[in-house]
């Protein structure tokens, strides 16, 4: 199988233009489109932001290093 990767920039929704493809007339292709994360890192921070808020919960306070251990442990076990 041979794989090629072009990028593109989306000029109108509705369509895309490709050319100079190294495929020849009639040859079937599969066609994956997977647009660029522009906002990872705000995404980033946002997960951040939540672990530090779920951390500093009350609940959280309880919780040691054993028990964490232990539920690893029971999760790798298939308990």
């Amino acid at each position: 199988m041979l794989a090629y990767k072009q990028y593109v920039t989306i000029k109108d929704p509705a369509k895309i233009e490709l050319s100079g493809l190294p495929f020849r007339a009639g040859q079937r292709v599969e066609v994956v489109m997977i647009a660029e994360d522009d906002d990872r890192a705000t995404r980033v921070e946002e997960l951040r932001t939540l672990f530090r808020s779920t951390q500093s919960l009350p609940q959280t306070k309880a919780i040691t290093e054993a028990m964490i251990a232990e539920e690893v442990e029971a999760y790798r076990a298939g308990r």
